[in-house]
This record gives structure tokens, sequence and C-alpha cells, in this order.
């Protein structure tokens, strides 16, 4: 899947520098920071391209903006367009209706993160009308493909479109201007594969010697699935955990261009990428969403290759909604192996939990779930408890006390039918 500036040859109809005209004192120019956390721990100099900085605080704006103007070149009296969004694509054509005072009917699945849609009535005001229909992205687009059709509005692509794909570029022309030293590695998010498309566009022809790495969610991999394929394929099942990158099927312009473009392609489960968050939270007061992780928390899977190597993570968006920590919390524990859940039945004496608490957790050990039956009560009945440890570490000794003291039953982290009905 390497390219060579040799073997890769752009499109002539993703026009960067069309675009770059066409964005200028619409777009932030967003900062290209070094990383001391990153760094010291992978021994390498990780710089993060932060376009959770942006205007709508997500890169979408570029390529919806660039698309949106160059629409109003080719028929200076557009009045109406539609477009399909998981969040962050519809916040940046309803900022562009507002800019260019062009109105759209927007579609966005029933599972979107409140912050988003109101991001999107917010930077649309009277500009837009938002229609929520579909659990998936895909779903929502079905729907507004046919709104488009019927009306006979132009459909605002989220990723599978040249001047999309342009707009997208031109965060590469920014980091090769903002550095002068060598990339060896560039990371970036992967979910329709517009973002990826347009800065692997730039670099193989600037910087041949980058190696581009595509990042994307293990539970929703369709660009690795088209790869393996030859050709775009629908994902029967994804998993929406991140929500800005969770697409059935790539799109075909897309699909070649990252097919010829891309160096690798790797997937992070939802995990690492919720620790990725906390993290950049934690340590360096960087708020980002679940896609807006993703670049950075493939690093891990690099391991060893990035020892003293110059590695650029980009950034995508901050678009992320408060009600969502506690879950980002818990699936970093349950991937951390912090977090277990288990089916204990207390054993039939007198003082069985008081027990439990006393002699089976250990010191640093947490009950942070505990749900009984009602027909039993909490001395003699079976309970999903769920507890926390301090280190991954613990978890064999507290299993080994629970089963001496007879209150093993079963252990519920590795059964996805009940499990998934703890999260």
């Amino acid at each position: 899947m390497s390219a060579t500036a040799q073997h890769f040859a752009t499109p002539l109809a993703i026009d960067v520098a069309a675009a770059q005209r066409r964005l200028k004192g619409v777009v932030n120019q967003t900062p290209l920071l070094p990383n001391v956390t990153y760094s010291e721990l992978l021994q390498a100099e990780v710089w993060l391209k932060r376009e959770d900085l942006q205007t709508v605080r997500s890169y979408k704006i570029r390529g919806a903006h660039n698309k949106m103007a160059a629409l109003l070149e080719q028929q200076p009296g557009l009045q109406h367009v539609v477009c399909a969004s998981a969040g962050n694509h519809a916040q940046g054509v309803a900022h562009s209706c507002q800019r260019l005072g062009i109105k759209a009917s927007i579609y966005m699945p029933v599972t979107t993160p409140q912050q988003k849609i109101e991001q999107v009535k917010m930077f649309g005001g009277g500009q837009v009308e938002l229609v929520l229909v579909g659990d998936t992205f895909d779903q929502a687009q079905q729907e507004a493909l046919a709104c488009s059709e019927q009306h006979g509005h132009p459909f605002i692509h989220p990723f599978d479109d040249p001047d999309i794909i342009a707009g997208q570029a031109t965060i590469a022309q920014e980091i090769l201007a903002q550095t002068t030293a060598p990339i060896d590695y560039l990371l970036v998010p992967i979910g329709g594969g517009g973002l990826a498309s347009g800065l692997l566009t730039v670099f193989k022809q600037q910087s041949p010697q980058t190696r581009v790495i595509g990042v994307e969610p293990a539970g929703a991999a369709s660009m690795t699935a088209a790869l393996q394929c030859g050709h775009t394929t629908r994902l029967a099942h994804i998993d929406r955990f991140v929500d800005g990158a969770a697409v059935q099927e790539v799109g075909q312009l897309t699909f070649q261009l990252c097919r010829d473009g891309l160096d690798e392609v790797i997937q992070v489960p939802d995990g690492l990428i919720c620790q990725t968050i906390l993290n950049l939270y934690n340590k360096d007061a960087i708020v980002v969403e679940p896609a807006g992780a993703l670049a950075l928390a493939g690093l891990h899977s690099l391991g060893p290759k990035l020892l003293g190597k110059r590695v650029v993570c980009l950034l995508s968006g901050s678009n992320n909604d408060i009600t969502r920590i506690e879950e980002i919390r818990e699936r970093a524990l349950l991937w951390g192996g912090q977090k277990h859940y288990f089916l204990v039945r207390f054993p039939q004496r007198a003082g069985a939990l008081k027990e439990f608490v006393a002699e089976v957790l250990g010191p640093a050990d947490d009950i942070t779930y505990f749900q009984y039956q009602k027909k039993h009560n909490r001395e003699h009945g079976p309970a999903v408890v769920g507890i926390e440890l301090q280190n991954r570490a613990d978890f064999d000794p507290l299993l080994q006390r629970m089963k001496a003291g007879g209150f093993f039953n079963d252990y519920l982290n590795d059964q996805p039918e009940l499990f998934s009905m703890l999260l």
C-alpha cells in the first residue's frame, strides 16, 4: 500500500490552491505544537496539529466551505443545499450557510450527541433545517440523498468529493509551512477517508519521505475492510462510539486515494481512544472528542518504530459532549484492566457481605457498581458487582480471594451479550 511520489498521481480535480484561496479569512491557521507528554512516553518528537482549535472546533469547515464556495462560483444563484453528517461536517455546512447566505437541509443520525446538535443549530441559525433520522450516518445519508434528488438541491458530501478533499488538504499545506524539519510519520484519523485523502495528496508530492498512517476505530474499520477486499464494501454492523468516524462504507474516490497513497492503516480499540482523551485532558488541558483522539491513540500501535522519529498527529476535533465523560472513563478503565464486573453469589452465612468487603477486596479496590435481584437480599442473593482496581496486577489476587471465600460465580467482562447491558 506504500506510495512514493513517482507512483502516486494526484487527480487534477483536487485543486488545493483554489481551496486555499477560498478559505482565506474563513478558517484559522491552527498551530502545530510539540507535545512533551507523548514525546517522553515514546522517546520521539511528537507534534500535534491542533484542528481542535479550528472554527467550529473541527477541520470539517475546510472541506464544507470550499465545496459550497466552489458551487457558488459555478451557480451564482444557489439558494439551498443538502448534507448528511455525524456532527462536525454539519457544523461546517451550517457555518458556511450563515457566511454565504445559503439555506441547508441537514440530516443527522438520531444518535448524534446533543452537544453537536446544539452547535449545528447555533452556527446555522435560521439558515438550516435539521432532520434527525436513522441510527447511523449511512442511514441519515440515504435520507439526505433522497431529499437532494427530490428537490434538486446540491448534496454536500462529507468526504467523497474532490472539493471536500481539497479543502481538507489545506491542513497539509499548513503543516509543511509550519516546519522546516523533515517529518518521519504523519498520523491522520479515518472515517470516510476525506481527510486522509487530502493530507496524503499533498504529502506524497511535497514530502514523499513521510510515512502517512491512517488510523481507524476498531469497531468501524471500513477503510481496512475496503483495502482487504480491493473495493469499497459496506460493513453490516459498526460500533457508533467514535461517532465522528463511524462510517459503514468509505467513498469511491477516497478509497482509491488511500489505497494508492497510505503507507499503513491501523485500528485502535475504543478503550485506548478513551484513555488518550483522558491523558490529553488531565496532562495537557486539551479537550478532544473520540474521533479527535484517533490519530494520537494510533501511536501506541507503532511503538518502537517511532524511537527518535519526528511525528505529527492530527487532533481533528473537540466537539465532545460533557455527558459522555463517565462512559469515556469507564471504557478507559476497562481497556486498562482496572475495571471488572463479576456475578457474585454471597454464601448462605451471616455477615457474608461484610466479609466480602473486609477480606476479599484489596486495600485500594473500590466497589463502583452493585446490583442484586430484588427477590433476594444483599446477604444471600446473587449480585452483579463492579470493582475498580488501582493497578491491573491486582486482578489475579482479587479473583483468588473471591474463589477462596466461595463468592465467585462468573466473570462478565468477556461476555459481550451480558456485558453490553452494563455500559
